[in-house]
C-alpha cells in the first residue's frame, strides 16, 4: 500500500482513498451502500493453480464479518473470511482453487454497509499443485517421520557389526479411525475390518443422551459399554461423543419441556452419570457439541452454560481432553458463524468462566465437505486455529455424494495428514447392513472396498513404514527413517547360529523442547 492507490480501484459503488497513521499506509472503503461496495484489484488467474491469501483488516464501527471475494468469468469464489473489529488489525488467511484462466478481480466485502474497510499488506501467493503436493510431502517428512538409529550391542556392551537387522511397524503413532456403530458388537466381519485399519473410533450415537436415556430416569449404557470393552481389548482409543448436543432437533423427546430448574437438574445428573461412567476410559469429550451454530442449553440456562459445563466435565475428568467440536470452518467460507477468528473467540470465552482458565480445550472440525473443497483455505484455517496452541482434531470427515467425491475425500484427507498441527483424523463412515452412510461409504454390505475404501486403504499403507532390513555397521548402527508408531525390531547375530532377538520399539516425534531430530535406540542381543 506504499504507492498510494496504484493498482487498486474502487469497486462498485464504494469511495477509496489512501491514508497514513504512525507511518503505516491502508486503503479504505467508505460511503458503502452494498455488501460489495469495496476496494479491487485486478489479477490473472491460472486454472488449477492454488493460491493462498493473507491481508491486514480492520472495520469501523461495531465488529463484522469481512470475506475476501474473488470475481472471475465463470462466478465468484470467496477466498476467505474474518470477524473484523474496530481499533484493531486482524489477519484474515484464506485461499483459493482457480477453476478457471484469466483475468480476475478481488475485493473485500461485508454486508454491514455502515462499516468502512481499511485493507492493508494484501497477499496472493500461486502455487501448482506439483508444488502444493510437494510440500505436503516435506511436511509429513517433517511431522510424521523421524530418524532413527538402532544399535546392536551383546551382553557386554559392544557394538555387533554386520548383524541383520528387521523393522516391522505394529501400530501407527498418528491415530487414524472412523466412527463406529452398534452392529460391530455381533459382526465379526465388521470388527476384523475395523481393527485391522485403525487406532481410534468415535461412537456415531451410542453414546448421546437421546441414546442412553430416552425415557426419563430409565438410563441403557448396555451399547456403549459393549463398544467401549470391545475397543479396549482391540487397543483402539476413543472419542467421547458427546455429553451434550447443543441442536434444539437431536434432544431426548422429554428434555424440551422441562422447566428451566427441572433442566438444570437433568443436565447435571447427566453430566454425573455419563462422564463420571467413562471417567479415566476416553481420550476426548466433545462437551457441548456445535455450541457456535446452535443454543438450546444457552437459551434456557444462560450464556454461560457453556463455559459451566466445560468446568464440571473437568471436575470430575481433568484427564480427558475437552473439546469445542463444530462444522464447517474448514468447510464453508460463508456460515459465518464458525469463521476461525470466531472459533478462537468461542475457545476464549470458555476459559473465562472462573476456574477454567488452565483448560487444555481441544478444537474440533467436523470436516463434512458438501461442494468442491478449498484446499488453500482449508490449510490457512487450520494455520489459524493452530496458533492458539490447542489441540486440533479431524473429527468427522466425509464429502457429500458428487461426481468426485472420492477425489475429494483423497483431497481433504491428505491435506489433514500433512499439516504438522493436526493431532488425528476421524472419519464419519460408520457402518450399516442396509449399506447406509451418513454421506460417504468405504466398504458394501460384505465389506468389499467401494472407491471412498480404496482410498483409505491407499493412505494408510502410504503413510506407514514397509518393513526395512540392512545391516548394522561397523559400530553396531543401522539408520532408518521410519514414520512414528510402535515396531517390532529383529536383530539376527552375524555369527551365532539361532541367535536372534525380537525387541519392542516406539519411534516418537521429535522433542521440541531437546531439540532431538535423531532418535537412538539401544538393543542388546
Amino acid at each position: 500500500m506504499n504507492n498510494g492507490l496504484q493498482g487498486w480501484t474502487a469497486f462498485a459503488g464504494a469511495q477509496i482513498e489512501q491514508r497514513e497513521s504512525s507511518g503505516n499506509k491502508y486503503v479504505v472503503a467508505h460511503k458503502r451502500k452494498q455488501a460489495y461496495d469495496s476496494v479491487s484489484q485486478k489479477i490473472n488467474l491460472q486454472m488449477g493453480t492454488h493460491y493462498t491469501l493473507s491481508a491486514w483488516i480492520q472495520v469501523t464501527g461495531k465488529n463484522v464479518p469481512v470475506i475476501a471475494t474473488v470475481k472471475t468469468s465463470k462466478g465468484y469464489n470467496l477466498a476467505g473470511a474474518i470477524f473484523a473489529e474496530s481499533n484493531c488489525w486482524s489477519m484474515l488467511k484464506g485461499g483459493l482453487t482457480a477453476d478457471t484462466s484469466g483475468p480476475a478481480e478481488l475485493y473485500f466485502e461485508s454486508n454491514n454497509t455502515s462499516a468502512d474497510i481499511w485493507i492493508d499488506s494484501v497477499s496472493l501467493q500461486p502455487f501448482t499443485e506439483k508444488e502444493w503436493n510437494s510440500h505436503q510431502v516435506q511436511s509429513i517428512d517433517k511431522a510424521r517421520k523421524r530418524k532413527i538409529l538402532v544399535k546392536a550391542v551383546d551382553k557386554e556392551g559392544k557394538p555387533i557389526r554386520s548383524a541383520s537387522i528387521s523393522i516391522v511397524q505394529k501400530k501407527s503413532g498418528f491415530p487414524i479411525g472412523s466412527a463406529i456403530t452398534n452392529h460391530i458388537l455381533k459382526n465379526k466381519a465388521y470388527q476384523q475390518w475395523f481393527t485391522s485399519r485403525f487406532s481410534v473410533a468415535t461412537f456415531a450415537n451410542e453414546m448421546k443422551w437421546y441414546s442412553t436415556e430416552s425415557v426419563q430416569g430409565k438410563e441403557n449404557y448396555a451399547d456403549a459399554d459393549s463398544m467401549l470393552q470391545f475397543a479396549k481389548q482391540n487397543n483402539i482409543s476413543v472419542r467421547g461423543h458427546n455429553v451434550f448436543w447443543d441442536d434444539p432437533n437431536y434432544q431426548p423427546s422429554w428434555v424440551s419441556a422441562l422447566s428451566p430448574e427441572k433442566l438444570k437438574s437433568a443436565v447435571q445428573k447427566r453430566i454425573q452419570s455419563v462422564v463420571t461412567r467413562y471417567k479415566g476410559q476416553l481420550i476426548h469429550w466433545d462437551v457441548n457439541n456445535e455450541n457456535m451454530h446452535f443454543s438450546f442449553y444457552e437459551s434456557k440456562l444462560g450464556k454461560d452454560f457453556s463455559g459451566w459445563v466445560f468446568n464440571e466435565v473437568n471436575k470430575i475428568d481433568p484427564k480427558v481432553t475437552l473439546f469445542l467440536n463444530d462444522y464447517n470452518t474448514i468447510e464453508e467460507i460463508r456460515d459465518s458463524l464458525v469463521t476461525p477468528s470466531k472459533y478462537v473467540q468461542k475457545v476464549k470465552e470458555i476459559k473465562s468462566y472462573p476456574g477454567n482458565n488452565g483448560l487444555t480445550i481441544g478444537i474440533g472440525l467436523e470436516s463434512h465437505f458438501t461442494n468442491v473443497p478449498n484446499i488453500p483455505y482449508m490449510r490457512s484455517t487450520i494455520d489459524t486455529l493452530a496458533a492458539t496452541g490447542s489441540p486440533v482434531w479431524i473429527t468427522e470427515i466425509d464429502v457429500a455424494n458428487q461426481p468426485k467425491q472420492a477425489e475429494y475425500f483423497e483431497e481433504v484427507l491428505r491435506e489433514a495428514h500433512s499439516h504438522p498441527k493436526v493431532e488425528g483424523i476421524v472419519m464419519w463412515t460408520g457402518w450399516s447392513p442396509k449399506g447406509e452412510c451418513y454421506r460417504i461409504c468405504l466398504v458394501d454390505t460384505n465389506f468389499k472396498n467401494l472407491r471412498g475404501g480404496d482410498v483409505v486403504d491407499k493412505l494408510l499403507h502410504e503413510w506407514s513404514s514397509t518393513q526395512v532390513s540392512g545391516i548394522t555397521n561397523q559400530n553396531g548402527i543401522l539408520e532408518a527413517t521410519l514414520f512414528h508408531g510402535h515396531y517390532d525390531v529383529t536383530i539376527t547375530h552375524p555369527t551365532k547360529k539361532n541367535n536372534n532377538f525380537t525387541h519392542p520399539m516406539q519411534v516418537l516425534p521429535i522433542n521440541q523442547s531437546k531439540k532431538t531430530t535423531t532418535q537412538l535406540i539401544q538393543l542388546s542381543i
